[in-house]
């Protein structure tokens, strides 16, 4: 799986880039079908200055997409891990269904 990672309207993070794509290649293992990964950071400018993380994944059929809010990113990439992972668990299934 390839992923593009983007920073909007902040610096980028290495430290962020390195732990998301940690994460996405786990996801990435679990379930090979998936071929690409679209990342977007946004810090929400509000008074709690909260983060945000989005993610949409590329896989035969329709996308999927999911996004959080949190007080910092990486509490953000892991509940979007879990609410996509949640997804593909249940795209895997119709499909093995489908094919049974």
């Amino acid at each position: 799986m390839t992923s593009d990672i983007q920073f909007v309207k902040m610096p980028t993070s290495e430290a962020l880039t390195q732990f998301t794509t940690e994460k996405l290649n786990k996801l990435s293992s679990k379930y090979s079908w998936v071929i690409h990964a679209d990342v977007f950071f946004k810090t929400e400018n509000n008074a709690t200055q909260e983060k945000t993380c989005e993610m949409e994944l590329s896989l035969p059929g329709p996308k999927i997409f999911a996004s959080s809010t949190e007080k910092n990113f990486e509490l953000a990439v892991k509940q979007t891990i879990s609410d996509l992972e949640k997804q593909l668990k249940k795209r895997k299934e119709v499909t093995f269904r489908a094919n049974h």
